[in-house]
């Protein structure tokens, strides 16, 4: 990050997946390292567990986080409208519910803080060269 932004290439990071009562209070934390290392936006997105993934998390959980595996999936649930996971396109990369403003707060708050809420840089296409004829398949 800090090689990108020294050499004036803008850089944003994407703080994923914030796990719910175990890794959310790590993002203002992480937002402020990024912030020095030269980013200059950030977003964030709490875990989704689509598919099979849930029955995988919930297992990992008991082996590393047992004291915290029903608080982590309540609140998993709590922003996922009562389920592991949310499909909904409007909802799924935020969630939704009390909990997921808490956490769009703290995120809010610790962009603000550490200068990561600024519009993302405009992207270019003037260094784009279309390639020669692409070769057919026969």
């Amino acid at each position: 990050m800090e090689a990108l932004a020294s050499a004036r290439i803008p850089v944003g990071v994407l703080v994923a997946p914030v796990i719910p009562g175990l890794t959310d209070h790590e993002m203002p934390g992480i937002l402020e390292a990024c912030a020095k290392a030269g980013a200059v936006a950030a977003g964030y997105v709490p875990l989704r567990l689509p598919y099979g993934l849930a029955p995988l998390f919930e297992e990992w959980l008991g082996i590393h986080a047992p004291l915290q595996k029903e608080k982590v999936l309540h609140r998993v649930r709590e922003i996922r409208g009562g389920a592991m996971n949310d499909p909904n396109f409007s909802s799924r990369m935020q969630g939704e519910g009390a909990y997921a403003e808490h956490l769009r707060k703290m995120f809010d708050v610790a962009s603000r803080k550490f200068g990561l809420d600024r519009p993302r840089p405009g992207l270019s296409a003037a260094a784009f060269r279309r390639p020669g004829e692409q070769m057919g398949l026969f």
